[in-house]
């Protein structure tokens, strides 16, 4: 099998001849090639996808038997076909990459950590480090990895024979044996890899960092590079203009409006509070005393509400069981609550009998019940 991905890099479109075609799961193919320029899966990078005639290529994996292309329909085996790789896709994964690199290398070289880990995802690349590092550390190797990849210096491929590689000082996540393929940027990283990177530096564009979280004892570093920088910004920089022309304000005022906004919205939700709660004890300072069990239907009763409504009604002794329900069209919202009874036990008897579920404490359960407001009542009756 000839790796055309490693010979010829930034080929797009390639010849070869079909030398096996079976049948895979789910009703796709398994193809083999005598030569490929499909980057198949593995590394963290993921495969190249594109079209093999006028087959599709869904995904491509290198088992013991050979690099597999799993299509969505069949090649005639002998035949000459002619593969297009999907360029966008490979070239975001070459920036991806060998930004990559200059980010672990310039992180191991300032501070020790080891690159544990790393995942080029749909919607970003993520590299998990074994050691904590600050925002603002994160900061300054983010402007150094920059500076690299702005000198445009040279992306080296080496095959080094073992006594080189044994006085060779390189980066690698696991203990290798065979040929070794070597990466070097110089100045930024040597690592042992088996990706696809671009030629110059230059190429990768821009890195940027877009998040970093504590993981396993280190942390893990989300980023873009390049032509994904470029359309995460343009997705950010559509959201400030919406947030600006929703707030109207600049968009270096957006914070501080919404910080305000918040800040509103918190008196309120205390205010609205403390009103609901003057209603609701109003409410129920309008029934009598009681031993027998209440049941209130209520309209748009939020749970908070009535966990709080019921809980005032049993506490004042207007009903030694009460059960609150808010809801339509045959499923109800509800409280449940005492202060002498137990309502686990009583929810779970009306819950069996009217489609319900929910939970809670000894003196009051929440849940939903899909039931009419006759069969809520009746088994209410019943049950209590």
């Amino acid at each position: 099998m000839e790796k055309l991905f490693y010979e010829k890099t930034y080929i797009k479109t390639f010849e070869a001849n079909v030398t096996e075609c079976r049948l895979g799961e789910n009703g796709t193919f398994e193809i083999f090639l005598n030569r490929t320029a499909f980057y198949p899966e593995g590394g963290g990078q993921p495969s190249d996808i594109g079209t093999l005639g006028e087959a599709v290529v869904l995904s491509v994996k290198e088992t013991e038997e050979g690099i597999i292309h799993q299509t969505d329909r069949p090649l005639v085996k002998g035949n000459a076909v002619e593969g297009v790789l999907d360029w966008k896709r490979r070239f975001s994964h070459m920036q991806n990459h060998s930004g990559e690199h200059l980010l672990s290398g310039v992180v191991h070289k300032k501070f020790g950590y080891d690159n544990v880990g790393f995942h080029m995802g749909k919607n970003e690349v993520t590299v998990d480090f074994n050691g904590i590092l600050t925002m603002e550390q994160m900061i300054m190797v983010e402007e150094e990895v920059n500076e690299l990849i702005w000198l445009n210096l040279p992306v080296l491929e080496t095959y080094p024979s073992k006594e080189e590689l044994e006085a060779m000082d390189y980066r690698s996540k696991k203990e290798l044996s065979g040929q070794v393929r070597i990466i070097e940027i110089p100045g930024g990283d040597r690592c042992a890899c088996c990706g696809t990177h671009v030629n110059q530096s230059g190429e990768i564009g821009i890195m940027k960092v877009t998040g970093m979280v504590r993981y396993k004892g280190g942390v893990r570093i989300s980023l873009h590079c390049g032509q994904d920088a470029l359309f995460d910004y343009r997705r950010k920089q559509e959201c400030v203009s919406e947030l600006s022309t929703l707030l109207s304000k600049k968009s270096d005022g957006i914070v501080q409006a919404v910080e305000k906004l918040k800040e509103e919205g918190v008196e309120k939700n205390v205010r609205i509070d403390q009103l609901t709660k003057d209603i609701l004890e109003r409410k129920a300072a309008e029934f009598s005393f009681s031993d027998s069990p209440l049941l209130l239907f209520e309209e748009n009763m939020s749970p908070l509400h009535m966990r709080q409504y019921s809980t005032l009604l049993f506490e004042k002794n207007k009903g030694e069981v009460v059960l609150i329900c808010s809801g339509s069209n045959g499923v109800y919202q509800y409280a449940l609550g005492s202060g002498k009874k137990d309502m686990r036990d009583l929810s779970k008897r009306m819950n069996k009998r009217l489609e319900g579920r929910g939970g809670g404490s000894t003196q009051m359960v929440q849940g939903t019940l899909k039931a009419t407001e006759e069969d809520i009542k009746k088994i209410f009756k019943e049950e209590t």
